[in-house]
């Protein structure tokens, strides 16, 4: 038995030896053809200096064009706010085109109208036209007669002694009617206010 595995022992030694030297053999072999290629083909060292100088330049070069990029963003939004200034009211200017043409037609048949009651009544169409179509766009009338004064909604022109009791504070008389366009005040209400 000890004899056996001595025997074992020294044939693997011998296998191991010969994987090693075919091993060792490829390594040479590699390196042989990687010198080859080095010799084919000259390796350019760069200092680190020189490796910084490149990277300084390439960096200049992307924040040189980040910056231009970003002017020209900057000009592109610029040119678009004043086109959308320039065009803001276009919506409804054109909506209020029609009603325009309706007061021209008025006032063309007043010139030879004779009837003041029809006149009366196609004006009355027309400015109820008006708001109709100004209430489209959001815009609404305030409610200011017999309201409590509210320096949010009014501008108080004058103070007038109350004739009653309940209407101390309150709005008695309204010169100008107050507009809010979409829940916003666009206009307060010129108001008289009982005192």
């Amino acid at each position: 038995m000890f004899s056996k595995k001595k025997t074992n022992d020294t044939q693997n030694p011998a296998t191991e030896n010969t994987a090693e030297e075919q091993l060792n053999k490829e390594i040479t072999d590699e390196n042989q053809e990687v010198k080859d290629d080095a010799s084919a083909e000259p390796v350019v060292e760069i200092s680190a200096e020189e490796q910084l100088k490149l990277d300084n330049a390439a960096l200049n070069d992307k924040y040189l064009r980040l910056f231009a990029e970003f002017d020209n963003y900057k000009r592109r939004t610029q040119k678009e706010r004043v086109e959308l200034l320039q065009t803001a009211g276009k919506d409804v200017i054109v909506t209020l085109l029609p009603i325009l043409d309706d007061f021209d037609r008025a006032n063309k048949a007043a010139e030879n109208a004779t009837d003041i009651a029809s006149i009366r009544e196609g004006v009355q169409l027309v400015h109820t036209k008006l708001k109709n179509t100004l209430a489209q766009k959001g815009l609404k009338e305030m409610e200011s007669l017999n309201t409590v004064f509210n320096t949010d909604l009014h501008e108080g022109i004058t103070n007038v002694p109350a004739p009653t009791e309940e209407l101390k504070g309150k709005v008695i008389d309204e010169l100008e009617k107050g507009y809010t366009l979409n829940d916003k005040v666009i206009r307060f209400a010129k108001v008289v206010v009982g005192s």
